[in-house]
């Protein structure tokens, strides 16, 4: 087994062996530069990692763990252009720098040649890989949808908003890991078990991102702590204080949520003192926790030996402890 660090190299000097200069410039161009735009990688070193958990070597699951990161830049391309988004990791988004136009036509290209990196695999591995990867793009695009659909309902249920996160963000970190068990052949069982922990580790992932949002350290983040808060957006947070709170506070909830403010200091006061004061950030901090647990249990099912079950725990414990 390898440090994720490492992973992410091995991830980055794949991607930098399979760029080629190409031509029309303004279909491929756009591709490189999303890609380029790196992040921490994590979907594709979940793949290469999952494949050692099953023992076997990392350099046959990088297609597979590319076609994860290539399908996963696509979709943040297309999200960008729907959110009319300026930036992403801190760069000028795609549409931005080019046009709308060139940012989905890019898109789709991104989403064919994620296809192509599995034709490397022999008939049956392939059609493996294909299969579960329909099923997550498409799963995906209907996470996206009822994000969407959110954004204009105000009786959006906690089991709604779970269903959401868990197909716009879950389901690729477990279809990430799946796909290295899929390349390592492992049982069904086995690959079963390792979907599961990916898919609740996912909804934990997601929980921690909305809790960060609201209560993350500035210094490391990464983003703009109270972003949320401030484009009203009706997180797990939201939702729960809304539960939680007396009628006094959900007018007041309600009311800082349906406005739009130059200065949005007083606004995410007022907002993160509802969220402690009704409960709602403990009870988003336990359900992390809940989903967290769900996700080291399937550890003890699975047919790998202990040192790996530990690297799997290590590595779920080092992803909830984050502070950005």
């Amino acid at each position: 087994m390898h440090s994720i660090h490492q992973y992410q190299e091995f991830v980055s000097d794949y991607l930098n062996s399979q760029s080629k200069t190409k031509e029309p410039k303004n279909l491929y161009e756009p591709i490189h530069y999303i890609l380029e735009l790196g992040g921490k990688r994590m979907r594709p070193v979940l793949t290469l990692m999952s494949a050692e958990v099953f023992d076997t070597d990392y350099k046959k699951a990088l297609p597979a763990a590319l076609a994860v990161e290539v399908f996963h830049n696509f979709s943040l391309i297309h999200d960008d252009i729907m959110d009319d988004a300026p930036l992403r990791r801190g760069k000028t988004t795609v549409h931005e720098k080019w046009n709308i136009n060139t940012g989905i036509l890019s898109g789709d290209a991104m989403l064919i040649l994620a296809y192509q990196y599995f034709e490397q695999y022999q008939p049956k591995i392939f059609r493996k890989l294909a299969k579960l990867f329909s099923k997550t793009a498409l799963e995906v695009c209907e996470g996206q949808q009822y994000d969407v659909d959110f954004e204009t309902r105000n009786d959006v249920t906690i089991p709604e908003y779970l269903k959401m996160i868990k197909n716009k963000t879950a389901v690729l970190v477990a279809a990430a890991m799946k796909m290295g068990a899929i390349v390592a052949e492992t049982s069904k069982e086995n690959a079963g078990l390792i979907y599961d922990f990916g898919l609740n580790l996912g909804l934990a992932f997601q929980l921690q991102d909305d809790y960060l949002d609201a209560f993350g350290d500035p210094e490391t983040f990464g983003k703009q702590v109270g972003g949320d808060i401030i484009e009203n957006k009706k997180t797990y947070l939201y939702l729960k204080a809304m539960e939680f709170a007396s009628e006094a506070e959900k007018e007041q909830l309600q009311h800082l949520f349906s406005i739009q403010l130059d200065d949005n200091v007083d606004k995410i006061n007022s907002v993160k003192e509802i969220f402690n004061s009704t409960g709602a950030s403990y009870a988003t901090q336990k359900a992390i926790e809940k989903y967290t647990l769900k996700a080291f249990k399937t550890l003890k099912q699975m047919d790998i030996s202990k040192e790996k079950k530990v690297i799997l725990k290590t590595f779920g414990k080092n992803l909830m402890s984050r502070s950005a």
